[in-house]
């Protein structure tokens, strides 16, 4: 009698687990949009600066208008997603990411490109925001931290594709670049390849706005906004109809003890939870990677490289970021957080300190350069890079869930937007091995943070990650948990 009780029981949690799967890829495909749209930019700075004459100055602009828009559009996504719900949100970041893509794309001169950047930021920002989000309040606790890696695999994937795409448009124009004509291809191809790269950007923005529709709203602002009945139905095909009745209590009791303020983030226990995603956000960016993608061609070339190799030989870097972030998806949810941090952050510092030390020797030929960038690259890819997105997720209560992540987000573009503004004008005061350096020595506090303050959230549905943190819980993630 008990097995046959158990094989619907499994049948029930398998078809639930296919369908959790099949949304939180559609969700996570807002990561591709923000790895897409963020590093297509590596490839168009150098021809953009040619044709445009640009100075120190206009080049951080150009990369940074960007994630001023990211800024602006995390910022307004938490208020946004909490009042009209995630799935509304996500269909309006494809929207704007496809007028951003066009609008690069016939762009009449270097003012319109970043008018439309600024635009396709507003997008990514709020994506960025709203994607993990999405996908931990739809996910099961046993495997929420796997299905929230998805996004950051997404934008990893975004990124191969700017980079693949950028180095295939560069070889095309090349290849065209003696013969004559006047067309649409020409223009867009050949004549002025910077526009065909951020075109390429249009076809992953329809997939995702288009697909963004099949999707369900999350039970959690469903029960948050009373819709107590479309709640159930959607936990149940997602996890079952038991799991569903057991987490429909769970919600009810957390959001019975939330008062929907922000004010709650500075209340005894979520102080620290505020501190520990703003943590995580802010080094995992000063670390460099947003540096290290957007300006790695340049740092390639100030190594020796030609120009089209350099960008063919960071399609590689691209690949490693795509292939570590697997390991991350494989191992969230069976080692934790904290141990990818602790073994990632170590790679990281090594990787960025022997790269400096190469820049200050000037032993920058060969392969070790290209060796130790795809070695940053894959430690930040299976740590730094996921865990801040998979942590921040899961964290804080659900009535202030989208607000209090739009903090966190937004600290994230602030650093980026900062840093890379004043790239440019380090590099040519610090050189690149200072710069470098610098970064090393960001990742330094990590290892405290990890060993002593950051908790352990693995295996914990997001009621009681919420409740742990109330004062005098027993049951507080905490650092040996």
């Amino acid at each position: 009698m008990s097995n046959v009780a158990v094989i619907p029981f499994q049948q029930e949690e398998g078809r639930g687990l296919v369908y959790l799967t099949f949304i939180s890829v559609i969700a996570s495909m807002g990561g591709l949009l923000f790895g897409f749209g963020t590093f297509v930019i590596s490839g168009a700075i150098a021809p953009l600066k040619s044709q445009f004459a640009l100075n120190l100055a206009m080049e951080g602009w150009l990369v940074t208008s960007a994630l001023v828009g990211c800024a602006v559009g995390s910022a307004v996504a938490g208020a946004l997603s909490d009042r009209f719900g995630r799935k509304v949100v996500l269909v309006a970041s494809g929207l704007l990411f496809v007028m951003c893509s066009v609008g690069c794309a016939l762009a009449w001169n270097i003012d319109a490109v970043i008018g439309a950047r600024l635009l396709g930021g507003v997008g990514i920002g709020v994506v960025s925001m709203v994607s993990p989000l999405y996908i931990s309040e739809i996910s099961l606790a046993r495997v929420r931290g796997r299905m929230v890696s998805l996004f950051q695999f997404a934008v990893t994937i975004g990124i191969c594709l700017a980079l693949l795409s950028n180095a295939w448009l560069q070889a095309l124009a090349s290849r065209a670049a003696g013969t004559h004509g006047s067309n649409l291809y020409r223009w867009l191809v050949v004549d002025q390849v910077w526009r065909g790269m951020f075109g390429m950007g249009l076809f992953p923005a329809v997939v995702f706005t288009v697909f963004s529709f099949l999707i369900p709203e999350t039970p959690r602002w469903l029960m948050k906004v009373g819709r107590t009945a479309d709640a159930m139905q959607v936990l149940t095909k997602v996890g079952g109809a038991a799991v569903a009745e057991k987490e429909m209590k769970e919600i009810q009791n957390a959001i019975a003890e939330e008062t929907g303020s922000l004010t709650q983030l500075f209340a005894p226990g979520l102080r620290k939870a505020l501190f520990v995603a703003l943590f995580l956000a802010i080094v995992s960016e000063l670390s460099g990677i947003t540096v290290v993608l957007l300006y790695g061609p340049g740092i390639l070339e100030k190594a020796g490289f030609s120009f089209s190799s350099a960008l063919g030989g960071f399609v590689s870097i691209g690949l490693v970021n795509m292939l570590f972030t697997i390991i991350a998806i494989w191992l969230m949810d069976i080692v934790g957080r904290r141990a990818l941090l602790f073994v990632g952050n170590a790679g990281a510092f090594v990787a960025l300190t022997t790269i400096g030390v190469l820049f200050y020797s000037g032993q920058t030929e060969g392969l070790l350069l290209v060796g130790m960038l795809c070695l940053f690259i894959a430690c930040f890819a299976f740590s730094m890079g996921p865990i801040k997105w998979v942590v921040m997720s899961e964290i804080f209560p659900t009535r202030i869930r989208g607000r209090a992540m739009a903090i966190v987000t937004l600290s994230v573009w602030l650093t980026d937007g900062i840093y890379n503004q004043m790239f440019p004008l380090v590099r040519e005061t610090l050189g690149v091995a200072g710069s470098f350096f610098i970064f090393a020595a960001v990742l330094v506090p990590q290892f405290f943070f990890v060993w002593k303050i950051m908790p352990e959230t693995k295996g914990r549905t997001l009621e009681e990650i919420e409740a742990s943190w109330r004062p005098g819980s027993s049951a507080g993630p905490s650092p040996a948990a």
